[in-house]
């Protein structure tokens, strides 16, 4: 009801406002409009196309399209239609229901980086419902975000004939149907294609990229794609069996430069942030919202981690001899503190962000115990552990 409110009293306000003072007084306009108020009046005449699209949605779907329309650039104000926009949130909310994986994304990263129908300039292609088509029965038998994002990776190609080509290529910012056309795409096609791809069945996946190396060796785009726990990367049409976080461009990624709009790595957001994606091919386009993720590639020192082990939530801290481990080798260890140290006394651990570890608990009460943690690389972190979970 609250949105088929806001759709009735932005109709009134901005279509036919000498009828609003008729209906409903003026604080209860501005209160309920205000969400839309700058997007509609961008949009002019094609705002009714939009609020149309609002009106024969219901519930989040209603609400993920104003989300949708508050952050969208004015060349789509002016001309999407509602069927497009209908047709874009209904198979969006489709492919979220189909699995456990896709039900698991939170709210907040489905609507920036799963509901949006473009990643960056490339033309407004009407893929959603064909790519949903052509690739849900791929990761039908998925279990995991990442198993769907690697077999995409792996196996859609072939479906639709499209290979990498610096030259062959007829543009860089290249739509989804643009380059399935041409046969051959630069990295920054073969990107959005994943990326609408992994969409398309309910895998979050954003556009990553920098302008160029540091060493300037050029430009380079490749995807980011959330796992239920991080944004791992992995390059479009670059299979790797080792899994996400593995490609060639990792350690040219290591020497980019934060400060350095040149030679950052930023990855696309549909909502609003304040920062733009510096796009090499037409530096002039400042509709697309960007987030400086340059820390995610170039911290290798290690950081410190506080390890705490407690004897129930909420209960006490416990003395046990512990071991972290990573793919099957012993990288760190000690003892941890119990209620007889000071609380500031904790065991501290060198560890690198971003890795997957276990934690192996050897307690004489409750014997050998495992637990996977992650570290997220926050400075000083604190990770606590339990013996009953």
């Amino acid at each position: 009801m609250r949105f088929r409110s806001i759709i009735i009293l932005t109709y009134f306000f901005f279509v036919n406002p000498l009828c609003a003072y008729e209906v409903i007084d003026e604080n209860a306009i501005k209160k309920t409009s205000n969400v839309l108020k700058e997007s509609l009046t961008i949009a002019g005449d094609n705002s009714k196309e939009l609020l149309k699209a609002i009106s024969e949605l219901h519930g989040e779907r209603a609400e993920s399209l104003v989300f949708l329309i508050k952050h969208m650039p004015e060349r789509d104000l002016k001309n999407l239609s509602s069927e497009y926009l209908i047709e874009n949130v209904n198979y969006a909310f489709k492919a979220r229901e189909e699995s456990e994986w896709a039900k698991s994304v939170p709210k907040d990263i489905f609507l920036n980086d799963v509901l949006p129908y473009a990643s960056i300039n490339e033309r407004r292609d009407r893929w959603r419902k064909d790519f949903h088509t052509r690739f849900s029965p791929l990761v039908k038998k998925c279990k995991s975000l990442e198993e769907a994002a690697q077999v995409l990776n792996k196996e859609m190609w072939k479906m639709i004939n499209v290979k990498y080509h610096a030259r062959k290529r007829p543009k860089p910012d290249q739509s989804p149907y643009e380059s399935i056309d041409a046969g051959f795409a630069s990295c920054t096609g073969l990107s959005v294609l994943l990326i609408d791809a992994c969409r398309s069945v309910g895998v979050p996946a954003r556009f990553v990229g920098t302008p160029m190396w540091s060493n300037k060796r050029g430009n380079h785009s490749w995807v980011e794609v959330w796992d239920g726990k991080n944004w791992k990367f992995t390059g479009a049409c670059e299979y790797s069996d080792a899994g996400l976080g593995h490609a060639w461009f990792k350690g040219d990624a290591s020497k980019a430069i934060k400060d350095d709009p040149r030679h950052a790595i930023y990855a696309s957001s549909w909502k609003k942030t304040g920062t733009n994606f510096p796009l090499i091919w037409d530096l002039g386009i400042d509709y697309v919202s960007a987030e400086n993720v340059t820390d995610n590639y170039t911290v290798k020192t290690s950081r410190r981690v506080f390890i705490q082990l407690f004897n129930k939530k909420g209960g006490d801290r416990v003395a046990a001899r512990v071991e972290v481990w990573k793919n099957g080798l012993k990288v760190g260890g000690g003892e941890t503190r119990d209620e007889n140290n000071d609380t500031n006394d904790m065991l501290a651990l060198s560890l690198k962000k971003g890795d997957d570890y276990k934690l192996r608990i050897i307690s004489e009460k409750s014997g050998l115990l495992l637990r996977p943690f992650v570290v997220s690389g926050k400075d000083d972190e604190q990770i606590f552990f339990y013996i009953k979970e």
